[in-house]
């Protein structure tokens, strides 16, 4: 108390004002602003997903939970599945990770690691330029050049050398080695995808203290043993996280998948053959449905976001465990 006198007094001997106690209008302002910020976004959120709900209402009720068990797209009949939509959404989106996840993380490796430093620059922009190519490009690319491509040199010599082979021959037949197909559209996926998981894994590789990766060079561990022992456990969380972002970018890519799967409502155990997501049965149909066709269309987007949010769920199960462990 007495240095406090002390100081208020020596402020008015040298004609300094002393600090008066900050206002809480400016406080209140910033937190009244951020509280409805937040609320902006979850009455958006509900609102979108409520009119996707009404709009789908008329097929559920339908169709009910036939809808998800049946394979019919029949437009005159008006009889509509989900079935081989949901089928091709997953599995190009699992195949995108099984492709792009370890490549990303190959890149993200290189450049923390491996890359000489006059070179990581370059290539780190190099890589991050990919994520800023419009999806249309990719898909025209995928449909114009890869395609033809990847029949001649890929379905073709594969299906000749897997027909009639059990398992294998099934998955990996192309009937009509057009081109295009599920796994055609999984690798499209996974070069779209690389850029987003790469960047951040590398950012997050790029974080871990540097005394932490010279103790273990220091006591002799090879390079693949301080990535596996102390980057891989450091950065856990955020590489689950860059993988799930990956994941979300492939269940909900439109255009690129549209013109590279085939469009084709029908299950088929072969990646090699042409299928559909619900985001490219969605993009194909939308501009003239009417009726049960656009009500089953919102049903669809319906299920494509409650997908995207279990695909949340499991992730933030993921990185708790990773957290605790």
């Amino acid at each position: 108390m007495t240095a406090l006198t002390q100081s208020v007094a020596l402020a008015r001997e040298s004609g300094v004002a002393p600090r008066t106690a900050p206002s809480k209008t400016g406080d209140r302002l910033f937190q009244g602003l951020s509280y409805a910020s937040a609320l902006l976004v979850l009455l958006v959120l509900a609102g979108i997903l409520g009119s996707i709900i009404y709009g789908a209402w008329p097929a559920f009720a339908e169709f009910g939970f036939g809808f998800l068990t049946s394979s019919a797209w029949n437009i005159g009949t008006e009889q509509f599945g989900a079935l081989p939509a949901i089928i091709g959404t997953v599995a190009a989106a699992l195949l995108a990770l099984v492709i792009g996840v370890p490549i990303s993380f190959g890149i993200a490796i290189y450049l923390t690691q491996l890359c000489p430093g006059w070179a990581r620059k370059p290539v780190a922009m190099t890589i991050e330029l990919l994520a800023s190519v419009p999806s249309i490009i990719y898909g025209m690319w995928g449909l114009f050049v890869f395609a033809p491509l990847f029949a001649r040199f890929v379905q073709v010599p594969v299906s000749n050398l897997v027909e009639g082979m059990p398992i294998v021959g099934t998955i990996l037949y192309a009937r009509i080695p057009s081109g295009v197909g599920v796994l055609t559209a999984g690798i499209i996926l996974a070069i779209m995808i690389v850029p987003f998981v790469a960047s951040i894994t590398r950012d997050m590789l790029d974080q871990i203290p540097t005394v932490l990766r010279e103790s273990a060079y220091g006591i002799g561990c090879t390079t693949w043993e301080v990535v596996r022992h102390v980057l891989v456990p450091q950065a856990s969380v955020s590489i689950i996280g860059a993988i799930m972002l990956g994941l979300g970018r492939a269940l909900g890519e439109t255009m690129a998948v549209t013109f590279v799967i085939g469009n084709a409502n029908r299950l088929s155990a072969s990646i090699f053959d042409p299928g559909s997501t619900i985001a490219s049965r969605i993009a194909n149909e939308f501009n003239e449905a009417d009726g049960l066709q656009l009500s089953s269309l919102m049903a669809l987007g319906c299920l494509l976001f409650i997908i995207t949010f279990f695909v949340l769920i499991i992730a933030r199960l993921l990185v708790r465990r990773a957290k605790v462990a």
